[in-house]
């Protein structure tokens, strides 16, 4: 199973621990994760269901190319994480 992991700044208002799931496409994992927790999608997508530009998604090291639709495949041990920038100083 393809396992999902979450910045652990998010972790500090969502409950979003690292989660496996069968998926054969970066959406399909993230929509399993969105059914188990609906105030994550939120922070990840904009309101036309599409990846927020402040959000990277690297899948096993590398980042996806398809910011809009998600369709990035996923090999069935496929390591996904999902950064999200932070800025400050």
């Amino acid at each position: 199973m393809a396992t999902l992991t979450f910045t652990r700044h998010l972790d500090r208002y969502l409950d979003c621990p690292p989660r496996s799931f069968e998926a054969a496409t970066v959406a399909e994992a993230l929509e399993r994760a969105f059914d188990e927790n609906q105030r994550l999608a939120s922070y990840i997508l904009d309101d036309q269901r599409h990846l927020r530009k402040n959000i990277a998604i690297f899948v096993d090291g590398h980042m996806i190319r398809d910011r809009r639709h998600l369709s990035d495949a996923l090999a069935p041990d496929s390591s996904i994480y999902v950064l999200q920038a932070l800025s400050g100083g």
